[in-house]
């Protein structure tokens, strides 16, 4: 407790003047703009650059085609030089190289206001869920995850499409990487009222693997809501539903067969085609009428777009594969240097000449930030190809595990950078079209310090482990297995065990047991 102050004591209360030096994070309004630009669909930055175009007029596209622009303004100038048509990395054997200098691994991986020896990425790490507008990308990918951090719904999302809502029921429907890769596929064949359109052979022999996989992903697949979905035909869209009712018999089974005599109400002839009599028919038609044609007409329903790959890859004739921008998707911008100077020359009051500086600064901002963001898509771009390069060559079959932090450290860039170039990003292979995301896939981390396992390769590890406990006379529990996969260097918990062994749709040791004494 402190002692009473005497009555000779006195308090001086004043102001001074006073220098600290300290570390704060700030994140400018360009910066802002640069990372809102790079996690943009290329159909969204054209929107964004039409309306730039409209607010600036020191603004205009640059029709000479990748011919040098001679009226930039002199803060532009030092620029990097606009990605064209010859922008393209080559990979030979499994290394990079740089054929025409477009990717500077030396290059800060976002743009340009830090200060030297700074990385404005790792800046953005700590803060960037803090400002509005602006989300957490550094945790996506890991698990299959790249929803914004904070959780929240979209606020254009009323009505989930048929394919938002398949995507949802097959992450979690327990596939491996491999058939997770395969459901995708379908689901994209799938038309607005359910149906599957396309052949399998053809996703079969794209994705590189045996069609009696593809049919049996799509076995599951036709397990999903609504009932009667990703059928190939009305009389199996007709039949999945009825097999749920427990009404599919060999009658119902002769009507599906013969659903033209139905349309054309040739009743006696589907009365011996089916068996029945008259009042069973009657019975089997009011049966019919309560199903649903059309199971993907409740569900919202997007405008049909095509979707345009941001780069393409193609196998290189000397060897590898050869990795370039699709130009036609990159918007070409100039700053008009002659309309800048007539302007500024006849601009008079304080406003009007901040108007005229601010639209410069804003324009020269934005042509640097657009060719900052080309390049990196193309070397993130470009380190996928060089870590999925088995897919490419043999199928899917050989998707490695990946994630976030393995390409950002391989190109010197921030998990949250490679996480926004790699949303809303399509790449052109020999093999389709596919969104970048979809080369990164989960693994299981390995006990001391080996190399990490594929899932793929853990479930089959399980699933031969049960397949040989009746063989040996004991059942195995979770907690066991758990036990044996960590011997052999696997670390991995019991609840992932569960999780897979129900994915392989395998029953409890418990269960098991009882069906061994039975048997």
């Amino acid at each position: 407790m402190s002692a009473p102050l005497s009555k000779d004591a006195t308090i001086v209360v004043g102001q001074r003047l006073e220098i600290r030096q300290g570390q704060g994070l700030v994140i400018t309004p360009q910066l802002q703009q640069a990372i809102k630009l790079l996690q943009l669909s290329n159909q969204e930055l054209d929107e964004y650059v039409e309306a730039e175009l409209e607010k600036n007029p020191l603004l205009q596209r640059d029709e000479t085609d990748g011919t040098p622009v001679e009226s930039r303004l002199e803060e532009a100038r030092d620029a990097p030089a606009e990605i064209t048509r010859s922008d393209e990395l080559s990979f030979t054997d499994g290394e990079a190289s740089d054929r025409s200098s477009t990717v500077d691994a030396r290059e800060d991986d976002v743009y340009g206001d830090a200060t030297p020896g700074e990385r404005t990425s790792d800046r953005l790490s700590d803060d960037a869920a803090s400002q509005p507008g602006l989300s957490d990308w550094s945790a996506a990918g890991k698990g299959g995850s790249f929803n914004d951090g904070d959780g929240g719904e979209r606020p254009d999302a009323q009505i989930p499409t048929l394919s938002e809502h398949l995507q949802a029921q097959a992450s979690s429907a327990g596939f491996s990487a491999v058939d997770h890769a395969i459901a995708l596929s379908l689901i994209d064949g799938v038309d607005d009222g359910g149906y599957l359109r396309g052949e399998l052979a053809e996703i079969a022999d794209r994705l590189g693997c045996g069609l009696d996989r593809v049919e049996a992903v799509l076995i599951v697949c036709q397990g999903f809501e609504p009932t009667g979905v990703m059928a190939r035909s009305v009389p199996e869209c007709l039949r999945l539903q009825l097999v749920e009712r427990n009404r599919f018999d060999p009658a119902m089974a002769a009507l599906l067969d013969n659903l033209e005599l139905l349309a054309r109400r040739d009743l006696t002839a589907l009365r011996q085609a089916c068996g029945v009599d008259a009042e069973d028919l009657s019975e089997m038609i009011t049966e019919l009428k309560g199903l649903t044609p059309r199971p993907g007409a409740g569900f919202g329903h997007e405008t049909a777009q095509t979707v345009i790959p941001d780069v393409h890859v193609r196998p290189d004739p000397a060897g590898g594969w050869k990795v370039e921008l699709n130009s036609d998707t990159l918007p070409r911008l100039l700053v008009d240097k002659r309309y800048h100077a007539t302007i500024s020359a006849g601009a008079r009051t304080e406003t009007e000449k901040t108007f005229v500086a601010d639209c410069a600064a804003q324009a020269s901002w934005l042509v640097k930030s657009l060719d900052q963001r080309a390049r990196t898509i193309l070397k993130v771009g470009a380190e996928i190809v060089r870590q999925q390069d088995a897919f490419l060559a043999f199928g899917v079959e050989f998707l490695r595990p990946l994630n976030l932090k393995t390409v950002a450290d391989a190109i010197g860039m921030h998990e949250s950078t490679v996480s926004r170039v790699t949303s809303n990003k399509y790449v052109s292979t020999p093999r389709g079209v596919f969104e970048l995301k979809f080369f990164f896939t989960a693994s299981i981390n390995a006990t001391g310090d080996g190399a990490a396992h594929s899932a793929e390769a853990v479930r089959h590890r399980i699933k031969a482990m049960i397949d040989h406990e009746g063989r040996d006379g004991d059942v195995l529990s979770d907690d066991r297995i758990v036990e044996l996969l960590n011997e052999a260097g696997i670390d991995i918990a019991r609840r992932t065990v569960a999780k897979y062994r129900e994915a392989l749709r395998i029953p409890s040791s418990v269960q098991r047991r009882r069906m061994l004494k039975f048997a």
